[in-house]
């Protein structure tokens, strides 16, 4: 691409695009009929996995370098023999004869998000399709998206149908940001052989740091402002003792009916006006979903939202806790044999890796002043909103209490997406999940080596009935709180 003046070159069943980034489509790429038949068979007969995470759920076989299988074995050896050399000669590069490839199946609301592929070793990036005749849509599309001067990525400005015996190549690169758009039909497989060819990465700008989120110190507003809005049983001090010796067991709770009926449904209502700005929130890579413009809230949305920032809500926040959220919640460092006896009854339950529970995170770390603080947000998810794990938030973590309090509706379901899962840093283990429920109230402290994402909301949640509550989407507010 870079030696050619034109954009897009087209010649009998191959053409070359240099937007958004250098890619390539060879139509009919195996020559025989009977051959791509008989590839189809074999590799349907293979056990496939459930794959799923923030990033994607499809099924995926196990790497294919040593099957045997006569139609997997040819076209193995002929992608990663004379054709890799082909390759290599015509980029001008010297491709390693490492083979890596496997075959996925994406079926009803599977996905692969907004990534760029980028990993130490791989150059070009290939995917075969063997496909039944395909629609737009279908879904399953292959994205590709635009970067901006960050090289983040922004838009989608090509999309490429699935075509049987279709290859597409396409440069690993710092710009190479592309996706799997869900599937939408429920009656066809989107099957795929896929892999990379390796050899020496492009070089890698510095990797653009997003500014952090603003944080505030609490609201001055009394307890007046609790006794408008919550449940008045989580107003009891003996439950909230009960609350806090939970929350210090599990480093997490659901408090059921926590605002008043009549405030929530009245704020439930008030979401859907068409008077509240909604703005999307990304880039892809990172995050897809809408944020309220704060300055068009109705009242009563308003007035929850200071309710979650207000004095009286952070010293609430500490009775369930048992963190230094408010200047009257008791010091820790009163007792100092009490972290340790709190450490060796938990043994290791506190969210995270770590072994330390709410309480005994704060004696652990350095003491200094400090005063407690939140940034939060009212978000909206519908259909393909997400969020997703990456570098910069895992260099960020540190200790935390995240609060969502959800308005969903009562028929939004659990197999839609929209939940939050935590996990553990750099490790595929699941710590918790938690799925939205209407005025469920969920408090979830986390220490630096947890990380969370909100798994992608899919076609099921916009293709129910016309009368569905959820009107397919729903609602939140998220706040994290630090001491």
């Amino acid at each position: 691409c870079r030696d050619f003046q034109k954009k897009n070159i087209k010649y009998w069943d191959l053409e070359l695009d240099c937007h958004p980034f250098p890619h390539c489509i060879i139509k009919n790429f195996l020559g025989s009929e009977t051959f791509v038949e008989n590839l189809q068979r074999e590799l349907l007969e293979l056990n496939f996995h459930e794959k799923s995470n923030d990033l994607y759920k499809f099924k995926q076989s196990d790497d294919l370098r040593k099957r045997t299988e006569p139609h997997i074995a040819g076209l193995r050896a002929a992608l990663f023999g004379r054709f890799r050399s082909w390759l290599g000669e015509v980029l001008g590069v010297e491709l390693e004869p490492t083979v890596d490839i496997s075959c996925a199946k994406y079926e009803y609301t599977d996905v692969l998000l907004c990534h760029d592929d980028e990993l130490e070793g791989r150059r070009i990036a290939f995917i075969l399709y063997l496909v039944p005749p395909w629609q737009s849509s279908d879904g399953g599309t292959l994205d590709l998206y635009t970067t901006d001067s960050n090289f983040q990525p922004q838009s989608i400005v090509k999309s490429l149908i699935p075509s049987l015996n279709t290859l597409v190549l396409f440069e690993v690169s710092p710009v190479s940001f592309h996706q799997v758009s869900e599937v939408l039909t429920q009656d066809k497989c989107r099957l795929s052989l896929s892999g990379w060819f390796h050899g020496p990465s492009l070089e890698r700008p510095p990797r653009h740091i997003e500014p952090p989120v603003p944080r505030s110190p609490h609201l001055p507003r009394d307890e007046t402002l609790l006794l408008e809005w919550v449940n008045p049983v989580y107003l009891d001090i003996s439950y909230q003792e009960q609350i806090q010796e939970e929350f210090e067991d599990s480093s997490e709770i659901q408090l059921k009916d926590f605002l008043k009926e009549e405030k929530f449904r009245e704020v439930r209502e008030a979401l859907r006006l068409t008077q509240i700005q909604w703005t999307r929130r990304g880039p892809p890579n990172k995050r897809c979903y809408e944020a309220a413009s704060l300055d068009t809230l109705p009242q009563c949305v308003s007035a929850c939202w200071e309710l979650l920032r207000s004095e009286a809500f952070f010293l609430l926040l500490s009775n369930f806790t048992g963190l230094r959220l408010h200047y009257l919640c008791p010091a820790d460092d009163d007792d100092d044999n009490k972290d340790e006896e709190r450490e060796d009854v938990l043994d290791g339950k506190a969210m995270g890796s770590s072994t330390e529970s709410p309480s005994s995170a704060n004696t652990s770390r350095e003491k200094g002043p400090s005063t407690p603080v939140c940034c939060g947000e009212l978000r909206r998810w519908s259909h393909g909103s997400y969020t997703l794990l990456h570098d910069a938030e895992a260099a960020r973590a540190e200790y935390a209490l995240d609060l969502v309090l959800p308005f969903c509706g009562a028929d939004w379901q659990s197999e839609f997406g929209g939940f939050t899962c935590y996990v553990a840093n750099e490790e595929d283990e699941e710590l918790l999940t938690v799925y939205p429920e209407d005025n469920s109230l969920a408090l979830v402290y986390r220490d630096k080596e947890t990380l969370k994402f909100v798994k992608h909301v899919n076609h099921k949640s916009s293709s129910g009935s016309a009368n569905s509550s959820t009107y397919g989407a729903f609602y939140d507010f998220s706040f994290v709180y630090y001491e």
